[in-house]
């Protein structure tokens, strides 16, 4: 297999061509063209360094919206309407909390100012999306994506409170299922988001998916 390097030319090389870790590409720049293009074909930019690094992961993590998992306890907390649920009310903020968010097994964030910029971007031309959940009036926890067609990409998310992300997003996953979204793109594998019903399905199905829904 060969990682390609990009330039200013607007293109990737076939997804079946990645590395056995899902990494595809590097360089390019993170233009909403180019995000949107990458999007349409089931990549998505991940890095740690100077230089995007674009990745396309098989097997892939997903979520059909009507495999939601929802456990006794966040039942008990959707039913009392233990936060506040908004969608798209502080994308920036949103974005910001998870750029800011220490994570596990992570030195730092790949979220950086220019990753920041690009989505907010994505966020003002109606692709990039966010919802949050708040407490008192302060937001303690949400997530933010890209949606296309009937597609839903999860970028990232973050809670400051006990539950506050599952709350945002099983919201917003009830909410996406009424507007006729049918998947929901998790990327890689988390125990979080596998206790919410997320699964593994191969590449070739996930990029068929994305054919017929976007």
């Amino acid at each position: 297999m060969q990682l390609h390097v990009l330039n200013d030319k607007l293109w990737f090389p076939p997804v079946e061509g990645a590395l056995a870790d899902g990494l595809l590409a590097m360089g390019g720049d993170l233009s909403t063209e180019r995000l949107l293009l990458a999007y349409k074909k089931g990549i998505f930019p991940w890095y740690d360094g100077e230089t995007p690094l674009w990745w396309c992961p098989n097997p892939r993590f997903v979520l059909l919206p009507e495999e939601l998992k929802v456990s006794k306890s966040m039942s008990v907390l959707l039913k009392r309407n233990a936060f506040d649920f908004t969608i798209n009310k502080d994308f920036s903020a949103v974005i910001n909390a998870c750029k800011a968010k220490e994570r596990k097994g992570q030195d730092g964030t790949w979220i950086k100012n220019e990753v920041v910029d690009a989505y907010i971007a994505l966020h003002k031309l109606g692709y990039a999306n966010s919802a949050e959940v708040w407490q008192d009036g302060l937001l303690v926890g949400g997530l933010y994506g890209l949606k296309l067609g009937k597609v839903f990409f999860g970028e990232s998310m973050f809670s400051y409170k006990s539950n506050a992300s599952k709350y945002a997003f099983i919201k917003f996953v009830e909410q996406l299922k009424t507007e006729g979204v049918l998947l929901i793109d998790c990327q890689v594998y988390t125990e979080h988001l596998e206790s919410l019903g997320a699964k593994m399905i191969m590449r070739q199905q996930f990029t068929h998916l994305l054919e017929q829904l976007i």
